[in-house]
């Protein structure tokens, strides 16, 4: 292996590894699903999981990534009455993406994690909240629930996150 082969080989690996894949993966597959709206930022953000706690709802705003509202492109989300109006008919998706060779069609051999918060969402947003698997490399995309996740998985290995 020369030198310039090499340095090509640890920047794919240290690519794979970087954080900041899975958010290049979230807007990779925003940009295929037009009819998506990205997760609300800022005052947007609090406004939404504001009315979600109102109706009895409350989760993160770290468990989605992007929102499907069927028929609606665009909600001003810092507009309580419309959010609260929207809704309804909002469902929640959280996206996890791969580009791995190994990850095969249909995601066989897919490895990635939930959250505690992606879990809980699952839970109190029932059907509303999907998980989309998106492959980078092929465009395969696949939605999905926590709990299919669950019942397909292989193996699971559980483990507790801290940051001090």
């Amino acid at each position: 292996m020369t030198p310039l082969e090499l340095i090509q080989s640890k920047r794919a690996h240290v690519a794979r590894l970087a954080n900041q894949r899975g958010a290049a993966g979230e807007q990779s597959s925003l940009a295929d699903m037009e009819h998506w709206i990205p997760r609300p930022s800022g005052a947007g953000l609090k406004v939404l999981l504001e009315e979600l706690r109102i109706a009895g709802k409350a989760i993160k705003g770290t468990s989605f990534d992007a929102l499907h509202i069927p028929g609606v492109k665009k909600l001003n989300f810092l507009d309580p009455v419309a959010v609260r109006a929207a809704l309804p008919n909002i469902d929640f998706i959280e996206i996890k993406s791969a580009s791995q060779a190994r990850v095969k069609p249909g995601f066989a051999g897919f490895f990635f994690a939930l959250t505690e918060s992606e879990i809980s969402a699952s839970e109190v947003l029932g059907a509303r909240h999907r998980v989309a698997l998106y492959n980078k490399a092929t465009g395969e995309i696949q939605l999905t629930t926590v709990p299919d996740i669950l019942a397909r998985a292989k193996s699971s290995t559980w483990q507790l996150s801290v940051q001090l």
